[in-house]
């Protein structure tokens, strides 16, 4: 890659992020909206019971979003590839929207409104949430805070400084799939199976990097490091556990516990050996995940411009 077409990546990048930062998600016609749309008829059409079926569902979508990527990175003209890069950024990036719905249980939770905290807590866990206390309503949204600032905010943009706009496209695309059908169920234990074992494999670097970016910048650095070596492993995500342990030593609470998903029971293990969590800490891990995340997007915009991203 020339110095030029590194050039337009990086500042690509950071146009996105400060996209994302300015304007957050649209609340209608979001492009990722649409892939998920055409991904659900997709399924209705293709579905089987096997991982056969689900893996060409996979790469017949995932493929499609790179070859959309490729496509739209052919122009050599430096500065419509920087706005491709920007759009494409801001499109897959949801730090912004991420922080809102926190800030809004956050909000819910200050004015006694426990009920409708609980009903706000489901645009961001799967889990049922009608009888939580408030501790496991702010447990539930540190855990989705954390693990959502790698998905929605540090890993695609890994992706973005090493591949460009086919890999933020082809990032998204899998890491949507796997939220639609990667998930345990009678349904699709076999049609979701490589959508799950792609969105791992595609997070992995984006999850170290999390989870280091939390122990250098929480307020217990001894702490994070030592719940992530201590206890991400006993997380039923390989990605996720580095990430909610190292977010749960940075700030000295407890995570992990009993979840209730429908007729399903999971006990997680425990993440960090701090207190159970208060409603002010939200505030705190909202702050946490803004500094990953803006320390994220320099690390990606450095990682562009160096020898090894092209």
């Amino acid at each position: 890659m020339t110095l030029s077409r590194a050039r337009s990546r990086a500042a690509g990048l950071l146009l996105g992020y400060a996209a994302d930062l300015l304007l957050a998600d649209p609340r209608r016609g979001h492009p990722v909206a649409g892939f998920g749309a055409v991904a659900g008829a997709l399924e209705r059409r293709w579905w089987r019971d096997d991982r056969a079926a689900g893996t060409t569902y996979v790469a017949t979508l995932v493929g499609g979003a790179v070859a959309l990527g490729l496509v739209a990175e052919r122009t050599r003209r430096p500065l419509p590839r920087l706005l491709v890069t920007a759009v494409a950024t801001w499109a897959v990036l949801g730090g912004t929207s991420l922080d809102r719905e926190g800030a809004a249980i956050q909000r819910l939770l200050d004015d006694g409104r426990l009920d409708d905290a609980r009903v706000r807590l489901t645009h961001l866990v799967g889990r049922d949430t009608a009888h939580l206390s408030e501790s496991e309503v702010v447990r539930a949204a540190v855990e989705s805070l954390a693990e959502n600032t790698s998905d929605a905010v540090v890993a695609p943009l890994v992706w973005g400084a090493v591949a460009g706009v086919p890999g933020l496209l082809g990032y998204r695309a899998a890491n949507t799939l796997d939220a639609m059908v990667g998930h345990r169920s009678a349904r699709y234990e076999r049609f979701g199976w490589a959508a799950a074992r792609l969105d791992d494999g595609l997070n992995l670097p984006g999850s170290r990097l999390t989870a280091a970016l939390a122990v250098v910048l929480g307020e217990d650095r001894v702490g994070a490091w030592r719940a992530w070596r201590r206890d991400a492993a006993g997380h039923p995500s390989p990605n996720a556990g580095p990430v909610e342990a190292a977010f749960a030593g940075a700030l000295g609470v407890r995570l992990g516990g009993t979840n209730v998903y429908g007729d399903r029971v999971e006990h997680r293990a425990i993440l960090g050996d701090g207190r159970a969590p208060e409603r002010e800490d939200l505030a705190r891990v909202r702050r946490l995940a803004r500094r990953v995340g803006l320390a994220a997007v320099a690390v990606a915009t450095l990682s562009a411009l160096t020898p090894l991203a092209h």
